[in-house]
């Protein structure tokens, strides 16, 4: 089996990548709803996969991947990766789970991290409320991530959070820093404290907090949410975009405080997770299947974790439902670390006419079924997707 095509079409808002064979067996995998502008650098590794066995993932993964980098250039090559495991999926007639080693749960918990509901403000209350419809929501989740701080309208919402002023941006994440006033710090708690009466010990709840603090406000918070039991408290330091990692800092942050430091999504390879492992750094860590380097670069940083005391949570928030379906695949066979993963939603709403394979509902009491059919376990319906289409990109399914 040889690669006669890379395809990539913008679908909605996110990339789609097909690769396409001699033997007219395609792979398919989606990047994040946010990067369409990702299609030319895709794109670009056409040329070098053109000849290849598509079911040699690793050979194949070993011409491109020294071309990505932290989130959003790994986006490229990682999209491709998932691809790829669909494709020998396949072509074996079995899931990626059983290529990957074997699936050891048969269902995946996963916690909130896409239903979201319109805020009325920023105040406790507006907090707590939003919290009771997350766990009215008919998935069931058994653990809600709320977006709050810095990964919130929070710092600007709500007046003097912090000493620095929130600057606009074109893009998406925006890095707005500063040192936080007593008062947004004590707002903040607050937050907490109402969202915390709410789930009590039936809904695990974590946060969401930046990047955007600055290490003495990080460890005055974390140490004030102490008595929250949370599950973790995200991205403090670094993340969503940042293109470093802070090993150093993030370690004095986890030593101050019995807090879960969760951080992740935005780190490109195993190397540069290699730090944080090795000094527990972080308690949590949240790699990206489709940000990291793939869903076979996840699997491993999951077990070097584990071997290290470290849990796994991995992000997927906007990874669309084809990424869905890479998560279940490869959290079904993830070592006991594994907490839950990012839920995931189709974004705009039509991609659930457009894909088939998924259960209905995908979600019940918190957990998804994995899937025992060939590749991903789903696939893009030609005749529905055509619609969508734009017109550079009419041939995608030719």
């Amino acid at each position: 089996m040889k690669i006669v095509d890379l395809k990539c079409a913008v679908i909605g808002k996110s990339p789609v990548v097909r690769i396409v064979t001699d033997e007219g067996i395609s792979g398919f995998a989606q990047a994040e709803t946010w990067k369409p502008y990702l299609k030319p650098h895709i794109l670009a590794f056409r040329e070098a996969l053109i000849g290849e066995d598509p079911t040699l993932v690793e050979r194949v993964m070993l011409k491109i991947r020294q071309r990505g980098g932290f989130k959003p250039w790994g986006s490229a090559v990682s999209v491709i990766e998932t691809a790829l495991w669909d494709l020998a999926g396949k072509a074996a007639g079995l899931p990626i789970h059983r290529l990957l080693g074997g699936k050891i749960r048969d269902r995946v918990r996963i916690y909130n991290g896409s239903v979201r509901f319109p805020f009325s403000g920023y105040r406790p209350e507006d907090y707590a409320d939003d919290i009771r419809k997350m766990m009215a929501s008919p998935e069931g989740f058994t653990i809600v991530k709320q977006p709050i701080g810095f990964h919130s309208p929070m710092k600007r919402e709500v007046p003097d959070f912090y000493y620095g002023e929130p600057k606009a941006s074109p893009f998406h994440g925006a890095l707005d820093r500063g040192a936080v006033t007593e008062k947004g710090l004590r707002h903040l708690v607050d937050c907490v404290a109402a969202m915390k009466e709410v789930t009590g010990d039936r809904v695990g709840l974590a946060l969401d907090c930046g990047p955007g603090w600055m290490l003495g406000d990080a460890i005055r918070l974390v140490r004030l949410l102490e008595p929250y039991n949370l599950l973790w408290v995200e991205d403090l330091l670094s993340g969503d975009y940042t293109p470093w990692v802070n090993a150093g800092l993030y370690r004095d942050l986890t030593n101050s405080t019995t807090t879960p430091i969760h951080t992740g999504e935005q780190i490109y390879l195993r190397q540069n997770f290699k730090e944080l492992i090795e000094t527990q750094a972080v308690r949590v860590v949240g790699p990206d299947p489709a940000d990291v380097g793939g869903i076979a670069e996840l699997k491993w940083i999951a077990e070097y974790a584990d071997l290290h005391g470290i849990t796994m949570a991995p992000h997927g928030t906007a990874n669309g439902l084809l990424g869905l379906a890479a998560l279940v695949q490869v959290s079904s066979t993830l070592p006991n670390n594994f907490i839950a993963f990012e839920y995931t939603t189709g974004d705009p709403e039509w991609w659930n006419d457009i894909v088939d394979g998924l259960p209905d509902p995908i979600v019940k009491d918190g957990f998804i079924q994995v899937p025992d059919r060939p590749g991903l376990g789903v696939e893009i319906v030609p005749e529905r997707a055509r619609r969508y289409l734009a017109e550079d990109d009419r041939g995608f399914f030719d």
